[in-house]
C-alpha cells in the first residue's frame, strides 16, 4: 500500500480499538478489590464459616471429634499403633452413627407477629413467635435468625411440647440501621444425644424487612437561579413565572398582570402599585446523592457514618418538599434512583429506593455532567457529598455558569473535607456543612432557615 493511503486514515482511538479507558479499568480494580475486602472481613468469615458448619450438620463438638480422629490416624500411622487406628475408627464411626439418628423432618408450624414490611431507622418492634406441634416433641431449639446490624438471634429452647399445643416467646427487634433485611428463617434445631451433630427444619419463612432511614424536619428554600435579587439575571437563564414567597412592591409597568396590583399603596403613594414575588421560585427538585465509595467513611464492613448521614439528609430535605407539593427527582452516581415523584403520597416509594441504596465506585462528575446535558435549568438543585475534586468542581462549575441553583450539603466527617465547603462557597453556591454526629435539622436550619448565602 502506498505512503498517500496511509496518510489518509485515522489511528483507531483505544475505545474503537476495543480496549477500556484507563479510569474505566482503574474503576473496575477498585470494585474488585472492594469486594475482596468484604469478603475476607472477619464478619463474613465468621458468616461463612457458620453456613458451612449449618450444611454440614456437625457441631462445634463434633468437629473436634472429626479432628482428633484424623490426629489419631496420623500418630497410627507414625507409630503403627494399631489401638490408635481402633480409637480412630472408632472415632469416626461415633460421628456417623450420631449424624445417621439426629431428628429431622420435625413436625412443627410457626409463625411470626408484630413484624411490619416497612419500618422506620430507630424503631423498635415487639415481635411474638407462635410454635405449634403436629406431633409429641422435645429437646430442641427455636432459633430466629436475625441480621448482624440488627442484633443477635434468638434462640429459645424448648424441652417438651406435646400435639397440638402451642407455645409463645417475645422478642424486641430495634431497627438501628437503614438497610433491606432478611429476618429468619425461624428454625427448629434438633440434635443426637451425644451432641456431635444437629439437623434443622425451617418452620417460617425468612421476611423482608425495609429499614427507612430516619426523616427530619428540615430547612430549604428553592430557587432555580444562583441570582436571585431582581432585576439582575444569568446570561442564559430565562426569567421563569413569579415565586410563591412575598418580595416586595414596584410602580406599575405595561404587560404586568392587573391581579397584582396593591389598590391601599397606590392610594398611599399615588402611584400604581403591584405586587412582586421573589423570583426563581420552582416547583421541582433535584437531589444527587454522591454515592463513590472512595469519597465516604471506612467505619467498618459495608458501613459508612458519612453516607448515612447522607442518606438521611436526602430523606429529610425529599419528605419536606414532597409534603409541600413539589415534583422530586433523586440521583446518584450511577444513574436516576426515582422517577419523578410528587406529593405526599409518593413518600413511600422514594423512602423504598433510599433504604435499597448501596454505595458504588461511580465518580460524582457523571451525576453532574448527567444534569448539564438534560437541559434542564427550572430545577433547584441539592447536592450531598463529602468531597469535591478538582474534577468535579469544575464540572459543577459549568453546571453553575447556566444559572442554576445548587445547594451543597458537605458531609464532614474528617479534616480533609472541610476543603470541600470552601470549594463549593468559592463557586458561588449554596453551602451547608453537617456533621455525621450533628442534628439535621439544626444545622440545616442554622444555615438556610433565616435564607443566609454563603
Amino acid at each position: 500500500m502506498s505512503r498517500n493511503g496511509l496518510r489518509g486514515r485515522r489511528r483507531p482511538t483505544a475505545t474503537q480499538a476495543g480496549g477500556r479507558r484507563p479510569a474505566d479499568s482503574r474503576r473496575k480494580l477498585r470494585e474488585r478489590l472492594d469486594a475482596l475486602t468484604d469478603a475476607l472481613g472477619p464478619n463474613a468469615v465468621r458468616r461463612r464459616f457458620k453456613e458451612w458448619e449449618r450444611k454440614l450438620g456437625i457441631t462445634r463438638s463434633g468437629q473436634i471429634a472429626a479432628i482428633g480422629a484424623v490426629m489419631l490416624w496420623v500418630l497410627a500411622y507414625v507409630v503403627a499403633g494399631t489401638a490408635m487406628f481402633l480409637f480412630a475408627y472408632g472415632a469416626v464411626l461415633l460421628l456417623v452413627v450420631s449424624m445417621l439418628i439426629a431428628p429431622r423432618g420435625l413436625k412443627l408450624e410457626g409463625t411470626r407477629e408484630g413484624l411490619f414490611p416497612r419500618v422506620q431507622e430507630g424503631d423498635r418492634l415487639e415481635v411474638e413467635l407462635k410454635l405449634t406441634a403436629k406431633r409429641r416433641m422435645s429437646t430442641f431449639i427455636l432459633e430466629e435468625r436475625l441480621p448482624e446490624r440488627l442484633g443477635r438471634s434468638v434462640r429459645v429452647p424448648i424441652t417438651s411440647l406435646a400435639s397440638g399445643n402451642t407455645v409463645s416467646h417475645f422478642y424486641t427487634l430495634r431497627a438501628g440501621r437503614r438497610g433491606v433485611f432478611q429476618v429468619g428463617p425461624l428454625v427448629a434445631v434438633a440434635g443426637d444425644p451425644l451432641g456431635l451433630s444437629q439437623r434443622e427444619t425451617v418452620v417460617a419463612e425468612p421476611f423482608e424487612l425495609l429499614v427507612h432511614p430516619r426523616v427530619e424536619l428540615v430547612s430549604d428554600r428553592p430557587l432555580t437561579r444562583q441570582f436571585e435579587d431582581p432585576p439582575i439575571r444569568p446570561p442564559v437563564s430565562k426569567p421563569w413565572p413569579s415565586g410563591l414567597e412575598f418580595y416586595g412592591m414596584r410602580e406599575y409597568v405595561p404587560g404586568d398582570d392587573l391581579r397584582r396590583i396593591v389598590w391601599r399603596a397606590s392610594a398611599r403613594t399615588g402611584k400604581v402599585m403591584v405586587r412582586e414575588a421573589e423570583q426563581g421560585i420552582t416547583d421541582k427538585i433535584t437531589v444527587i446523592l454522591d454515592t463513590n465509595r472512595g469519597s465516604h467513611s471506612r467505619d467498618g464492613e459495608g458501613l459508612s457514618e458519612s453516607f448515612e448521614t447522607g442518606v438521611r439528609a436526602a430523606a429529610s430535605l425529599a419528605v419536606r418538599h414532597l409534603r409541600e407539593g413539589y415534583e422530586l427527582k433523586v440521583m446518584t452516581n450511577a444513574g436516576p434512583l426515582t422517577r419523578a415523584l410528587r406529593g405526599p403520597a409518593s413518600q413511600l416509594l422514594m423512602l423504598d429506593a433510599l433504604a435499597r441504596v448501596e454505595l458504588d465506585r461511580e465518580p460524582l462528575g457523571k451525576a453532574v455532567m448527567r444534569l448539564l446535558s438534560s437541559g434542564q435549568r427550572d430545577a433547584h438543585n441539592i447536592l450531598i457529598t463529602p468531597r469535591l475534586s478538582p474534577e468535579d468542581a469544575a464540572q459543577l462549575k459549568l453546571l453553575l455558569r447556566t444559572g442554576v441553583s445548587v445547594l451543597v450539603v458537605a458531609l464532614l466527617w474528617d479534616e480533609d473535607n472541610t476543603d470541600t465547603v470552601a470549594a463549593a462557597a468559592a463557586l458561588g453556591c449554596q453551602v451547608v456543612g453537617v456533621h455525621p454526629d450533628q442534628d439535621l435539622a439544626s444545622a440545616l436550619f442554622q444555615d438556610m432557615g433565616a435564607g443566609n448565602r454563603v
